[in-house]
């Protein structure tokens, strides 16, 4: 398995509606977090210890919320917030 990103719980449901140049601008970021937590976490499927916190991103147009599981290799999006 290697590492992905995706949105999860609601955060699909807000994409949906949420304008194509912040959705671009969402997604880039979560590129970056999935690049270095692939760099940290080089035996993402061995980690014992607890995942990381998560946190806030601010991107062009609102912020979006996302959490880090090293088991599973993924970052995941857990809310978006377009503000326009």
């Amino acid at each position: 398995m290697s590492w992905k990103w995706e949105y999860a719980f609601g955060a699909e449901a807000a994409a949906r509606t949420a304008p194509a140049a912040f959705l671009a601008a969402v997604e880039r970021q979560a590129e970056e977090l999935v690049r270095a937590a692939e760099a940290l976490h080089v035996h993402g499927r061995a980690h014992g210890d607890v995942d990381p916190k998560g946190g806030d991103i601010i991107v062009r147009g609102g912020m979006f919320t996302y959490q880090v599981v090293v088991r599973s290799e993924r970052v995941y999006v857990v809310q978006i917030t377009y503000l326009g």
